[in-house]
Order: structure tokens, then sequence, then C-alpha cells
């Protein structure tokens, strides 16, 4: 099969007509001002869960939180389901069967912008959380908790593998882009959702389906907020701070930040040339250098914490660092999430929902866009998409830097607060020019 189609990014240096080495500098730069600026003018902690935030409209909350909302939400959910199911299960192994379409572009990258403007998306539609609750509701058993309690030990490990397992068919199995092979992964993933909701309810979902840990640590940075149950209005650093410090955090952020890495350093000339060149195999190559990204990203990120100069506050841990300080990953995340996907996004997104009119490849146009045709508008203005890509990758790392410097002043004694903070900032640097110079290499 073609796979053109699922290749992310639609070119690396072609798509940036401006000066690596400028961006670079003018990235580093960047971020140590903000540190200089944040060490001088934020002086105190001012993002508290309790207490941030201001309750939503009262007509909206109402809405929100009504019975026939979540139901809605639910019975869409699984109609989506439904129908990437229709096409990968009846549809023929065609490159422009949507089921693709679906799987690898409008779940993958749409839960981003989706995640960031409503929420979080994934779990409100979760069609697994919709059977999990369903089976509860017959059998009399807690829909939260099922038939066990979930081990809080495991944190969010399970999802940091799920979404290891999602990386690696989409950017190194040779066959991700053949029927059976992504049909196969849904299939391992579907069952696994539902028989671990059986045992452990929907708190399962929420600790170890991948794709909604991955939403709704995005959804952290969207201005909609929970505070003792009620809906709030947060500024996005706000609502970033509310991020459960849990077990496998870290290795969520360093899949999703590493893969992300990796995907830009496999399109560069060096790497190609490499791969070319060597007499071992390039799914093995491509295998070593996805986990040594993803491992690499961990192990400077928990070093850079670990470093930090004092001890953190009563009732902390060192070790329990990295885990505090990983939701400062988020916005840089979403920064190449942007950066490295948005014309894929923008044009394959088009194509999928022009695709989606016909599951079955039989030249039908069930939801009437068949007729559709995708708008090339941002990639023929490669000036304006480089400045986006930049402007989204430093955006990130200083709303990174502020939400680490925030967590920082709370957590370190008043001494080290700052030079706690330097190893963390000199990671963040080297994350900075690694990541522009991945972008401009591919």
């Amino acid at each position: 099969m073609d796979g053109d189609l699922l290749a992310h990014g639609l070119g690396g240096a072609k798509d940036l007509p401006i000066s690596p080495q400028l961006a670079i500098a003018g990235a580093v730069a960047a971020l140590v001002v903000s540190f200089t600026v944040l060490a001088v003018a934020w002086r105190t902690p001012r993002f508290h869960a309790a207490t941030s935030g201001r309750p939503a409209p009262g007509w909206l909350s109402r809405i929100v939180d009504s019975p026939w909302f979540g139901r809605g939400l639910r019975a869409l959910g699984l109609l989506l389901a439904g129908y990437a199911g229709l096409a990968a299960v009846f549809g023929q192994d065609l490159v422009i069967n949507p089921f693709f379409g679906m799987f690898y572009v409008l779940l993958w990258v749409g839960l981003v912008p989706l995640s960031l403007v409503f929420g979080p998306v994934v779990k409100a539609l979760s069609p697994w959380r919709t059977i999990t609750e369903a089976l509860a509701k017959l059998t009399g058993g807690d829909p939260e908790r099922g038939l066990y309690d979930y081990p809080a030990r495991l944190g969010s490990w399970p999802a940091a593998l799920g979404l290891y397992a999602f990386v690696w068919l989409e950017l190194v199995n040779p066959h991700a882009t053949e029927l059976g092979t992504a049909r196969l992964w849904v299939a391992i993933y579907v069952a696994l959702m539902l028989v671990g909701g059986v045992l452990f309810g929907t708190r399962f979902h929420a600790h170890a389906d991948p794709f909604e840990v991955y939403s709704t640590l995005i959804a952290h940075l969207s201005v909609w907020g929970r505070r003792d149950g009620a809906l709030v209005l947060r500024s996005p650093l706000a609502n970033l701070d509310t991020v459960p410090a849990r077990p496998g955090l870290v290795a969520v952020v360093a899949v999703l930040f590493g893969s992300t890495g990796f995907d830009s350093f496999r399109e560069s000339p060096p790497w190609l040339s490499y791969v070319q060149a060597s007499s071992l195999d390039p799914t093995l190559l491509n295998n070593l250098a996805l986990l040594t990204f993803c491992v690499g990203v961990g192990a400077v990120f928990t070093a850079a914490t670990l470093l930090s100069t004092g001890s953190p506050a009563e009732g902390h841990q060192r070790s329990d660092l990295p885990s505090l300080f990983a939701h400062s990953m988020v916005p840089i995340i979403v920064g190449y999430i942007v950066a490295h996907y948005l014309s894929y996004l923008l044009e394959y997104g088009q194509a999928t929902l022009i695709q989606m009119s016909d599951p079955l490849s039989r030249g039908q146009d069930l939801l009437g866009t068949a007729d559709w045709t995708v708008n090339y508008w941002l990639s023929f203005r490669p000036t304006l998409l480089a400045n986006i890509k930049v402007t989204a990758v430093v955006l990130g790392h200083i709303l990174g830097v502020v939400a680490a410097h925030d967590r920082a002043i709370r957590l370190l004694p008043l001494r080290h607060q700052l030079t706690g903070q330097l190893p963390l900032l000199f990671a963040m640097v080297g994350f900075t020019a690694g990541g522009l110079y991945l972008l401009f290499a591919a």
C-alpha cells in the first residue's frame, strides 16, 4: 500500500524557509530571558487546584452535567467506533479505506486540538467506558471499581506501554498501513480495555487507556476543569497545575515527546543514509532508535529534576520530583505536535472525511463528503507554516518553563528555588535546540 498517505510532516526543511541557526538561537534566548523574568517577577506560587478557576456559567454547567448530554456523547462514541469497525472489518485493504485515517489521523493527532478546546474528549466519548458502565449496571456492580481495586502502584504505566505500542506500530512497523496489521493491533487494544474494565472498572480506563490518558493530559491545557465536582474555567497554566503526579507519568510524557522527535529523526538525510549503508535490518535500527529517543527523554528529564538542589517541601521525597515536574512537559509536547503534525492533520484529515463517505470502498457517498476536495492552502504558504511551527515550539517551551517555575517555588526551599531549577532549564534548552534541529533536518 502507498505509505505516503501516512507520512508525517509533509517535509521538513523545504517547509521551513528560514534560517535554522537563527530559529534555534532565538528559541534558546527566549527561554533564558523568560527564566530571568520569572526569577525577578514571579516570587510566590500562583496556581493552586483548590482555589484556582471560577465557576462556569450556570446554564453551561446544567447542560454539561445533565444525564442526556453524557448519554449523547456516549452514543456518539459508540457510533464512531462502530463506523470505524465497519471499515476495518468489511472494508477493503486499500489506502483509501477510511479506517486508516480515522485511526492514525483523527484519533491520534486530532485528539490534541479537540482536547485543548473541549477538554478530555476521549473520556467523554469512550465506548469502552460505556460498555463497562452498562455491564456494571446489569450486574449491580460498581462501574468505577470493577471486581478489584486498581493497584495504585501501577499508576499510568499501562498507558505508557500502550502509547509506546501505538507509536511502534505507526512509526516502526513496516506493515502499519496494511489493514490486517492495524486491525490486529486494535483488536488486542479493545480486548484489553474490555477485560480491564470488568476487572478494575472505569479507573482502569483513566489510568491504562493510552488514548484516554493522552487526551486527559492534553486537556489540562484547556480552560475547562473541575473543582469539587463542579465545572470551572481556569487559565490553561492553572489547569495544568492540577495534573496528578502518578507513577508512570514521566514514562507517558517521555513516550509522547520522544516518539515525536524520532518521527522527525527517521526522515532526516543522515539517518536515512546510515540505514541504507548499514548491514543491519532497517526495522531493527528504527526500533532501537525509537527506544533510545523515548528512554533518553525520560532519563534526561528524570536526571534534571533529581539534580535540583535542596530538599523538597514536607510531604515529598526527592524521588517524587520527576513526577511532580512532569506536567511542565505537556505544553512542550503540544508545541511539537503542532509543529510536526499541523499540515498532516489539516490535509489528511480532510482526505479522511472524504473517504469516510465510502467506508467499504464501493463508490458510496453515505455522508455527502465524497465530492469534497482537499484544500492545501497552508502547505502553499511555507513561510507562514514555518513561523507557526517555530512559534509553537518556542511557546510550548516557555509555558513549560513557567509551569516548572511555579512548581519549584512551591516545592523547593527558598534559597534553592532558582538554582534548583537550573538543571531542568538546561534540559529544556537542550530539548528546544534538539527539537528544532530535527524539525529542520527532516
